[in-house]
């Protein structure tokens, strides 16, 4: 091939690979980079901080599965990227960041802005490497898509010196890169239905990364055949279709107790791609350490993570897309045992996520949460990032389709915004909702910019307590009645979303909830729903008052009782 510059290479062997988006903050030091972008068919998003950017390309990788493409300069730029390399780490989403770099001949010498990338990402990325020669591109840019989804899925960073983008080089392009399934073994699906023929009381879990929807479909008539009750990990409620009369809830932050108890009294739990770490363990609660405490079948693509928490009975190293295609050979017994387990799991979920309970204020967040069920159609995108503003969400909006959620299983703040920006940049077509608190939102608020410049109607429903409330929560069970440094004063949201040329609407009641929503939809601009909630309103089941005094009542108790 005739000579190109390592910039061209690299653009080239993206779009080789499959790549059609890249979310960027500009840098002086992948310039040559930028150039190449100028007549490739790359869509590139300019975004107004690299943690958005980062976070908008983790989003686009929990969506498709394919890696998410990001690139920032080097020193600030990587470090203030940092935040979406954790997220994909901790979420299992491919991603690739490319960060400039100081020219080879300066390093070791502290130049402007140089950084080792190796040591800065290393312990959360599956690979941190930098790029030495303008020849190897096509080498190391296949290994990267490689890496980034084989087994569990996760973020590469790579390093470009200045000075290998600008070289030139004579070498051929790679091939475009393959995903490597691991499959079940027969004996290993023939071991998994005899257990499934000897137990009493199964069910199944469903969490992590490589997905798709047809083995959504094919898991759903697996469990339709067992009459199986499943369950979704935290904020993995788009494994299975909530409205399904098999669905049983979700392991999220204050779960059913329905649900938990279902879990415990099961003889066999079956486990696919998920991880249950801290969140849907409850604390590493609901089994035992290294032995669970009753037969748990566990299906990984990750060899390593069998075994790694949870000694299984049965572990089987397999994605679940193709473990749910072997399922289709894993027949029912002619009795089951459980018969009606799932429909009663499924009326127990409906009963926990029909009807939020009364808040205090005038406005409350899970009524707009049911409103916005009714209303939005099932291919709706939900973007959140962390804060107690999510548990409404999460617990009373029904997740029915694959690629629905964006929500990071890690708990970042500010990933809501730039999540819905990357959706909709994604997916045009389709309704893309954001939920963040006053704390959250102004993270990465500025992405709203980039909203506006690419005219995505996102809509943000911005929930406002004045205060960063999770910590606040905590704050009031561990040291009741003594504030400190979780107090917020916030701007007018509305007014910020109509600076920045978008729509913007102010909710102070329940009420008012609905007519602004469809006022957002019909102004055809990125829009902002500032509703105001009352800070009493901490979670769906205790007010902040009723936390304190449950603390002051431990506390007192605590004094009372004889050393």
């Amino acid at each position: 091939m005739a000579n190109r510059t390592g910039g061209q290479i690299l653009v080239d062997q993206l779009l080789i690979h499959g790549a059609t988006d890249a979310f960027c903050v500009p840098g002086e030091s992948y310039l040559a980079v930028l150039d190449a972008l100028h007549d490739a068919s790359l869509k590139v998003t300019i975004c107004r901080a690299e943690g958005g950017a980062c976070m908008m390309a983790e989003a686009a990788g929990k969506l498709t599965g394919k890696p998410g493409i990001c690139f920032v300069t080097r020193g600030p730029g990587a470090t203030n990227a940092s935040p979406g390399i954790h997220i994909a780490d901790q979420d299992s989403t491919p991603l690739i960041l490319f960060v400039g770099q100081i020219e080879r001949g300066m390093r070791e010498r502290e130049a402007f802005q140089e950084l080792d990338y190796r040591a800065v990402f290393g312990t959360m990325t599956k690979w941190t490497t930098e790029i030495d020669d303008a020849a190897r591109i096509p080498e190391i840019i296949s290994r990267a898509f490689h890496v980034a989804t084989a087994g569990r899925p996760g973020p590469v960073v790579i390093a470009l010196p200045e000075d290998v983008l600008t070289d030139l080089a004579d070498v051929a392009d790679a091939q475009p890169y393959q995903v490597t399934e691991t499959h079940p073994s027969l004996l290993q699906t023939i071991d998994l239905q005899k257990r499934l023929w000897a137990a009493k009381s199964p069910v199944a879990i469903l969490g992590g990364s490589r997905w798709s929807p047809q083995a959504i479909e094919r898991f759903t008539r697996f469990a339709e055949r067992f009459d199986l009750p499943v369950a979704v990990s935290f904020r993995r409620q788009m494994l299975f279709p909530a409205d399904h009369p098999n669905f049983a809830g979700d392991l999220g932050i204050g779960p059913n107790p329905k649900l938990l108890k279902r879990i415990k009294e099961s003889d066999l739990v079956l486990l696919v791609g998920g991880r249950l770490s801290e969140m849907p363990s409850q604390s590493y609660t609901l089994f035992g350490i290294p032995e669970p405490g009753r037969p748990l079948v566990h299906v990984h693509p990750d060899a390593e993570e069998l075994g790694r928490v949870y000694r299984p009975s049965l572990a089987i190293n397999a994605s679940p897309t193709a473990f749910c295609a072997a399922l289709e050979t894993v027949h029912p017994p002619q009795e089951i045992a459980w018969a009606g387990a799932a429909a009663e799991a499924h009326e127990a979920y409906l009963g926990w996520t029909e009807q939020p309970a009364p808040v205090a204020g005038a406005f409350h967040p899970g009524e707009a949460v049911t409103w916005l069920r009714r209303y939005l159609p099932d291919d709706a995108i939900l973007c959140n990032g962390a804060g107690n503003y999510a548990t409404w969400v999460h617990r009373f909006h029904r997740f029915t389709k694959f690629a629905t959620q964006l929500a990071p299983t890690c708990g970042s703040m500010g990933y809501g915004v730039p999540a819905a920006v990357g959706a909709k940049r994604l997916y045009p077509e389709r309704t893309v909702v954001a939920f963040a608190g006053d704390g959250c939102f102004l993270m990465n608020g500025q992405d709203f910019a980039t909203a506006v410049q690419y005219d995505l109607p996102v809509i943000v429903v911005v929930i406002d307590n004045g205060m960063y409330g999770t910590i606040r929560m905590h704050q009031e069970r561990e040291y009741p009645g003594r504030v400190s440094a979780t107090e917020l004063k916030n701007p007018d949201f509305a007014a910020y979303a109509k600076a920045f040329g978008g729509h913007g609407e102010r909710v102070e009641t329940t009420a008012e909830f609905g007519p602004a929503f469809e006022r957002a939809v019909a102004s055809g601009k990125p829009a902002i729903i500032h509703c105001l909630l009352d800070p009493e309103a901490i979670t769906p089941a205790k007010s902040l008052s009723t936390i304190r005094a449950e603390a002051f009542a431990e506390q007192e108790a605590e004094r009372l009782t004889p050393s």
